[in-house]
Order: C-alpha cells, then structure tokens, then sequence
C-alpha cells in the first residue's frame, strides 16, 4: 500500500533538525564560557569544525553506515545510500517503495538530515574535556576517524529500528525503517529503549571523553591552580540554546507531530528543571552557595538524563530520572579531582553520568502505557528491562572506551596530539589560531591588547572550576 508524504510530520522533523542543529552552536558558548580566556576560541572551533567534517561525511558514506542494510545488527551499508543518492534520486516522489518512511509519511532525506545533527553534536560534546592542550589538526583527524569507526555503527545499532535488504533503496524500502526483521543489534535483538540517544550520543561522548584524556594527558596546573570559567554569561546563554534546541533532539524523535511527541515535550523541560533544582540544592548542602554555572550545568545534565527515557516515562518519572541526575552529577564531577584525569569541562561527570543515570532508570520507571510491552521494576516487578538498558549501556561504553583509545594513541603516534607546553601556557588561540577573543589593551592601559591583556584580567569566582 502506497504511502503519501505526510507534510506535517516532514515539516515537524525538519524544523526539529534545525533545533538540533543550533545545539551545537549552544554548546559552543557552553563549553567556551567555561573555558578560559585564552582558549575560548580554539573551543568554539572545535564544535564549528565538527559542523563541518561531519556534515560531508554523513553524505559521503556516513547514512549508509548508520542506516544501510544491517550486517548482523553490526554495521549497515547500502550503496545506493553513498552520497544519499537514493534518497536524493526519490525525493519528489511519494510512493512508499520510493523514498518514504512508510510508518509516518517521511522522507529518507528529512530523516538523514535529521539524524546528521545527531552525528555532529555527540563528535562536539567531547571536545570539552579536551581544553586547553589538544593540537587541532590531531581533533580534526580524531573528529574524521571517531565519526567513522564509532559513532556511525554505533548509531546503527541504536537508530536503526529496521532497513532495506541488499540492493534496496535505502530506509523507505523493503518495509521501511522499521522492518521487523532487520536493524541494530540493540534496538532490534536486545529490545533496549532509547528514544533519542542516551546510549548513542551521551554514554558515547562520555567514555570517548574519558579515554581521550587518558592518553592526551593533564593540562599544566591541573589541580594546583584554578582554571576557572572565564565568561559566566557564555554558559547561560549555551545552556539556554541546548535546553531550546532539546526540544527538538527529544520531541523531534517521535519522527512525528503527536501524542508521543508531546510527552517527550513536556517530559524534557520537567525533568530539565527538575535536574537544576537537585544540582543546585546539592551546591547549597555541600558548599553553602547555589552558582550560575551549577544552574546551568544542573539543566543540562537534567537534557542528558530524559534523552533516552522522553518516549518511555510519564512525567513523574520524568521528574525523578531530572532529581538523580541532578544530584548525581554534580558529585560526580568532583570524581575527576580523586582520580586524577583532566575532564576539563565535566563532559564525563555530566554527559557519560547522566546518560547512564537516564539509560538505566528506564528500568526503573518507564510507563506501561508509553513502553508498550516492557515493565519496569516500579511498573511491573520485572527486572528484565533494566537488564537489557544496562547491557546497552556497558556495550556502547566500552566499545566507545576501547575504540577511542586506540585511536587516540594513534594519532599520538602519528601527528601527535598535544600542543607543546610553552603553546599551552601562551594560549591555543594565539598559536594556533593567531587570534584572540578579546581586545583589551586599551581599556587595560596595557599596549599589547589581544591574549595578553585578556588573561591578565581579574577572573570571575567560582566554587567549581575547570580544572
């Protein structure tokens, strides 16, 4: 049965592409705010090239690794998808067997580009562990490898609900993207629920982050000097275009303008403000202040967190998954310190956390209603779900860890990946960028202006720094 495009649906997810895409330009003003001075623009780079590296990959092979034909849940590829030349090749016309999500009346190519913004941010989250040391030709060749090896068939085995068989055209053939039969391993053969990419997007980010500054190594005053967040204002502004652009990232994945699509809404902002009350409730209890950047850093970990569970929960249990990671990522950022790793900007505590706080509560608290044919401990007794959110979650993140770290030292080996000492200490903007966020020479009675006169500047107060 033919299957007409559905211009609701096609222009809800397009307009949904486009909230997902200025996360990453949120994100950039998340990371760069807390940064500092002298590294905020190399930050901001780091998620603009994303932008782009990934954009062209996605095109050229990256949708027909991530939605081709499955190879035992494993990876897809489809030729016809190399250059979405199937997906271009049909997009005026509205057949189902001719380049149309049968379920929801969508176009395969709304769809890729959708899922394009997907690709870009998780590759830009892990830039903010990384401030201040990484050389940017070794993130530029990190941001090729790790989109190709890891985030690609990753995302198969996440998103891709079901594809065409050998020699289809791509996601709108041989029963569209969601064939009983065929698909990622986890979404397909385990049964894990992720709406939006907790396990694809934050665990992913997470432990790639971890395992990048484990070989990248320590920033020079780690842990003996503050680094603090140089422009509060910066991260208040990026939370507020990540917590804008969410809505998209987590409603958009309904594929659909409906119900469900609605409860994701409504379940991302209560369990995002739910997130920066628990954060921030903990700052005051631990240390006696709430803060600006915890306020910021409590909503996104409260994003994070529902990501996963948006489709699952009501909002009650949307509510409660925002209170746990609230709370426990704002301890857990605080691990770094014990441990010993340089996660500069909290990507672990925050995004690699929350994702498993987000991940494995599903098993806890999914609704019936919305998980049709899964119960939670609190809505079933059964603790089988959380079985399966907990495999999916310990399977991406050491397949991430371990992948990430080869390639890593690989690059160590090759291009190298850190700038030398005396760079770090004058600033990545000023030697590898050759330029400076800020010219204050003039209003600091100093003659150089530029970096020099940025950094000399008093810092803003904080009680959680970056290092």
């Amino acid at each position: 049965m033919e299957t007409v495009v559905n211009g609701a649906n096609t222009g809800w997810v397009l307009i949904c592409a486009a909230l997902v895409m200025l996360m990453t330009p949120g994100l950039a003003f998340f990371y760069g705010g807390m940064s500092r001075s002298k590294s905020v623009l190399n930050m901001l780079m780091m998620s603009f090239t994303a932008l782009g590296i990934v954009s062209v990959l996605w095109v050229l092979y990256g949708y027909a690794i991530a939605f081709g034909s499955s190879r035992g849940g494993l990876f897809g590829w489809s030729s016809g998808l190399v250059g979405l030349d199937d997906l271009v090749r049909n997009v005026t016309v509205d057949s189902a067997e001719n380049g149309v999500v049968n379920t929801f009346g969508l176009p395969d190519l709304a769809f890729s580009g959708f899922q394009v913004m997907f690709a870009i941010i998780t590759v830009a989250l892990i830039s903010g562990a990384v401030a201040d040391r990484m050389k940017f030709g070794a993130w530029v060749a990190f941001t090729a490898i790790w989109s190709t090896v890891v985030y690609f068939p990753v995302a198969h085995w996440v998103f891709a609900f079901g594809v065409a068989e050998e020699g289809g055209q791509g996601a709108g053939a041989s029963g569209g993207l969601f064939a009983a039969d065929s698909g990622g391993w986890i979404v397909n053969r385990l049964g894990a629920l992720d709406f939006a990419g907790g396990t694809a997007v934050h665990i992913n980010a997470g432990a790639a982050a971890l395992a990048l500054v484990l070989v990248l190594g320590k920033r020079k005053g780690f842990a003996k000097e503050p680094m603090r967040p140089h422009n509060l204002p910066f991260v208040m502004l990026g939370a507020g275009l990540l917590w804008f652009g969410w809505f998209g990232f987590n409603a958009g994945s309904a594929l659909a303008a409906n119900g469900l699509a609605s409860l994701a809404f409504v379940n991302t902002q209560v369990a995002t403000a739910a997130a920066l009350l628990a954060w921030i409730g903990t700052e005051r209890l631990r240390d006696g202040h709430a803060t600006t950047l915890g306020a910021a850093s409590g909503a996104v970990a409260g994003l994070v967190a529902i990501t996963p569970a948006a489709g699952a929960v009501n909002p009650l249990g949307a509510i409660a998954i925002g209170l746990v990671a609230g709370a426990a990522c704002c301890l857990a950022v605080t691990l770094k310190h014990r441990l010993g790793y340089d996660d500069a900007l909290d990507v672990v505590g925050v995004h690699l956390v929350g994702g498993l706080v987000g991940t494995l509560m599903i098993g806890v608290v999914a609704d019936g209603e919305f998980a049709a044919g899964y119960e939670s401990v609190l809505g079933g007794g059964s603790f089988a779900l959380l079985g399966k959110q907990a495999l999916a979650a310990v399977a991406v993140m050491a397949y991430s860890f371990i992948v990430t770290y080869v390639i890593a030292l690989a690059i160590k080996a090759t291009i190298g990946l850190r700038i030398s000492e005396e760079e770090e200490i004058t600033g990545i903007d000023q030697t590898t960028h050759a330029e400076s966020a800020y010219e204050l020479g003039a209003s600091m009675g100093g003659g150089g202006g530029g970096l020099a006169s940025a950094t000399s500047a008093p810092l803003p107060t904080s009680t959680r720094v970056s290092s």
